[in-house]
């Protein structure tokens, strides 16, 4: 079987050769859209990151196309309606790195809390050793609100109470064996914006969790509450965030995700669109904006990237297509 690989890193090229030996690779820098001119009928499988979106104009190209290997845990970048009318499976990487990216939240935590990039910033950019205005807050005794308590947000949890947090907890489905061993409480969605101090997002992006926190309920936050989002950029409604932000609602945010991120760096081709998208426009000029304050910390979606987590997201990946190619596929995306 053919495998077209859309590659960022020169390593997996080797890693990849050596370990799905019989199948003909070929590879592509970058991603499909980077590579829109690339067509082939021969190719039975792709394997591609979260940045390459595939839809009825990628799939197309690939008409004997029979498996997306996407090498992730989310797969909203993948049109799963058009693959399921195609027959084309869809397998992701159910689980790499629950410790990996909880770790990442609370790093970002960590660096609001204590205001580590300023005071980093003082010392690199001014020579400037004073504390002045770099008072920061324990997080022992504050609340962390976890919302999505998955294995991630499990993750999350053991690492609060390693804080000696207080930690409630919202999701559709409970653990409550998992809740009593570790001493947390479930409550609703209102209840946990209404009195988190921290308030950090673990939840996939499907239709009931796009802008979940919104401008209808972020009014709903506590008052001088952090904003932690390792998920997915959609889950905040841009311009609710920059709205808590302007009226104090929000004291800060720790963001690895924004939504339209795709776009960053890529404005004026926005702007320039034959038909440019308003509302994308506008969450492009937010995104600025959350870039820009001094309260926010913004990092290229990079809670994943680990030499750990990669490594298990590779290994998952060879497994996915080696196992598709012996006709036992595994981690399938239910695309009902």
């Amino acid at each position: 079987m053919k495998i077209t690989y859309f590659y960022q890193d020169e390593s997996e090229k080797e890693y990849f050769s050596e370990k799905l030996e019989g199948f003909e690779i070929e590879f592509l820098k970058g991603t499909i859209q980077e590579n829109s001119d690339y067509k082939d009928d021969k190719t039975e499988i792709i394997s591609v990151f979260v940045k390459s979106n595939i839809g009825v104009e990628e799939m197309d190209k690939f008409p004997n196309l029979k498996l997306i290997a996407t090498r992730s845990t989310g797969f909203n970048h993948i049109d799963l309606e058009e693959a399921k009318k195609r027959n084309i499976a869809v397998s992701n990487v159910p689980a790499y790195g629950e410790n990996t990216v909880a770790e990442f939240a609370f790093a970002l935590l960590l660096a609001l809390s204590r205001k580590i990039y300023t005071a980093y910033n003082n010392v690199l950019e001014r020579g400037d050793f004073s504390q002045k205005e770099l008072k920061g807050f324990d997080l022992k005794g504050k609340t962390i609100g976890i919302v999505g308590g998955g294995n991630i947000g499990k993750c999350s949890i053991k690492i609060a109470k390693g804080f000696d947090m207080n930690v409630i907890v919202f999701d559709v489905r409970r653990d409550e064996d998992f809740a009593k061993k570790l001493g947390f409480e479930y409550v609703e969605f209102d209840e946990l914006l209404q009195n988190s101090d921290i308030i950090s997002l673990h939840v996939p992006l499907n239709p009931h969790t796009q802008h979940l926190i919104n401008r209808e309920n972020i009014s709903k936050i506590k008052k001088g509450t952090y904003l932690i989002n390792t998920s997915r950029g959609e889950v905040v409604e841009t311009v609710a965030l920059v709205e808590a932000l302007e009226k104090g609602i929000l004291a800060g945010a720790g963001l690895d995700v924004l939504e339209e991120e795709e776009f960053m760096g890529e404005e004026t081709g926005l702007i320039f669109d034959e038909h440019p998208n308003p509302e994308e426009l506008k969450n492009v000029l937010a995104n600025q904006y959350l870039i820009d304050h001094p309260q926010v910390i913004i990092t290229p979606h990079n809670a994943f990237n680990t030499k750990e987590a990669v490594e298990r997201i590779f290994a998952t990946t060879v497994e996915n297509i080696q196992s598709f190619g012996k006709g036992n596929p595994v981690n399938l995306v239910d695309k009902s």
